[in-house]
């Protein structure tokens, strides 16, 4: 996946302040491709997954960040909702998690002498899901209707989330003893999965050396960190994404991309249609976001492998002989006439 663009010279457009004004489109966009500066004073060489969290942002989809203990998953959460002036709470995904314990629960009041809800984590604006596949099943669909509705129910009654509400989940890739594999259904619900790769030496040099000047990834205002987007800017952007222009020929080309992993000889599972409108979505938000008002097939081939790649399921013999999900993605999009 690219990465957002620099935005070159200047300050960000301010944030504005309650009352004022709303941002343009040209207010937001600035702000947005300053986040990625913003976020790099607190984690170094993560440039793809802060564009992916703000492409998610734009869509209102969820992420799913998937790397080894140590990469700075949650100190990148912590950063982007705190360069975006968003609230953000983490839960540690632990097998005996209950569902109540990420929703909220009635809970007895004596004062009230009634039961009353008592709100859980996930009214926030950007949940980390810590380590989601190391609860069982019944809790992890708690998050579902969460995902999707944008509201919980508990006792009969939907609560509606605050709004943006994005899910940042983690995984790590490499101890498996004792998870629970996320179901498919639940994989279909994020917008991207995103890697977060171990940084090349001159990235670990840089972490070393701001550790040795006294960075503390705890204190973030410590490190110059502070909010140049909003909410504001995000609605801005969103009003403005929904403008982005696709032609027919575009939509063509994503609708035969994703039919063409239906009928991929590796694959067992296939997109769905919902991964359709997703590739569409994210197509359509980094295509504004890097100063365009329509979608191109090279924004949908960016776009592939981190929108497409948790939605299909390799066939057992493929894995076997060692056949990768990015291979035959690769192999798809090679085949696939690309519209000019």
């Amino acid at each position: 996946m690219p990465v957002l663009p620099d935005p070159g010279p200047g300050d960000p457009a301010p944030v504005p302040a309650p009352g004022a004004g709303a941002p343009t489109a040209e207010d937001a966009r600035a702000a947005l491709l300053a986040v990625r500066a913003e976020v790099g004073k607190a984690v170094v060489g993560q440039d793809v997954a802060v564009t992916g969290l703000v492409v998610a942002l734009l869509c209102r989809g969820h992420v799913l960040l998937e790397g080894v203990p140590g990469t700075a998953k949650t100190l990148l959460v912590r950063a982007l909702a705190a360069s975006l002036r968003l609230g953000t709470a983490r839960v540690q995904f632990t097998p005996d998690l209950m569902p109540g314990d990420v929703t909220g629960s009635l809970v007895y009041d004596a004062g009230q002498s009634d039961l009353v809800f008592r709100e859980g984590p996930v009214f926030t604006n950007l949940l980390l899901a810590d380590e989601i596949n190391r609860t069982p099943p019944k809790t992890q669909a708690s998050l579902l209707e969460a995902m999707e509705e944008r509201q919980v129910t508990v006792d009969g009654r939907p609560r509606p989330l605050p709004a943006p509400f994005v899910v940042a989940a983690t995984q790590n890739p490499v101890e498996q003893e004792g998870t629970y594999p996320l179901p498919e259904a639940q994989l279909d619900r994020f917008l991207l999965k995103l890697r977060l790769p171990l940084p090349p030496r001159e990235a670990e040099l840089e972490v070393l050396s701001r550790h040795a000047a006294g960075f503390d990834p705890r204190d973030l205002d410590a490190a110059g960190l502070r909010p140049v987007a909003g909410p504001e800017h995000l609605e801005a952007a969103r009003r403005a994404v929904t403008g982005v222009r696709v032609a027919p020929e575009v939509l063509g080309y994503v609708v035969d991309v994703v039919r063409a992993t239906r009928e991929a000889p590796s694959l067992s599972l296939g997109v769905s249609p919902r991964g359709a409108t997703m590739l569409l979505a994210a197509a359509r938000a980094w295509a504004w976001l890097t100063g365009r008002d329509y979608v191109t097939p090279d924004d949908v081939k960016a776009l592939v492998p981190a929108t497409l790649g948790h939605r299909v399921q390799l066939r057992p013999e493929a894995e076997l002989e060692g056949v990768t999900v990015e291979a035959v993605l690769a192999s798809v999009l090679a085949g696939v006439p690309v519209p000019r």
